[in-house]
């Protein structure tokens, strides 16, 4: 673990990978229900790093974090979200192939595991969900899209996403969903936020 001071009020928390990220993150979560952690505004987790904004005392708490051991995560924290999924991507077949088997063991694949939303990023409601392991992991398209659909599911590299608006990508499409991912009028306004548990499910109507 590395912290850096960021400005007068903030840490870049760096880790050594998306799962001690993710520990970390989660560790923070735990401590701050727990009124164990100093006043800090916001937490932004991203791939490998985790900034603390808005921390009232920076140079203690950065002494203070150097210190934390967090606990392995545990995945099974707080209330899953259910997304049911249309698995009727144009790029499910060239998925399962890459997996080595059929495509309805590829939708079995992936509705039999846990997610957890490790951070978002790249549009407003756009989660990258962690879960499946190394053993699934995919690559982008050589050839991103131009336009893909709101409600997209699509799988790159070791992440899982749902496209929340149309918008140009290289993900593979696996699925479609009618769940609404970005909503302003609703409070918070993402449906998935970082360290949400997310299932997906096999149907969706339509």
């Amino acid at each position: 673990m590395r912290v850096l001071r960021v400005g007068d009020r903030a840490l870049l928390v760096e880790l050594d990978g998306g799962a001690e990220t993710e520990a970390f993150h989660a560790e923070l979560l735990r401590r701050r229900a727990a009124g164990a952690l100093p006043p800090v505004r916001e937490f932004v987790p991203a791939a490998r790093t985790v900034l603390l904004d808005g921390v009232d005392d920076p140079e203690r708490l950065a002494a203070e974090l150097t210190g934390w051991e967090p606990a392995p995560l545990h995945a099974r924290v707080g209330e899953a979200v259910e997304v049911p999924v249309r698995y009727d991507g144009p790029d499910l077949a060239e998925v399962a192939a890459l997996w080595g088997v059929s495509v309805e063991a590829a939708v079995r694949i992936h509705t039999a595991a846990e997610f957890r939303v490790a951070f978002c990023g790249f549009a407003p409601g756009f989660g990258y969900l962690t879960g499946l392991g190394e053993r699934y992991e995919v690559p982008r398209r050589a050839t991103p899209r131009t336009a893909v659909p709101a409600g997209s599911v699509a799988l790159a590299g070791p992440y899982t996403g749902v496209y929340p608006r149309s918008s140009p990508g290289g993900w593979q499409l696996i699925g479609t969903t009618d769940v609404v991912l970005w909503d302003a009028e609703r409070d918070p306004a993402a449906l998935l936020t970082p360290g949400t548990r997310v299932r997906f499910t096999a149907g969706g109507g339509r």
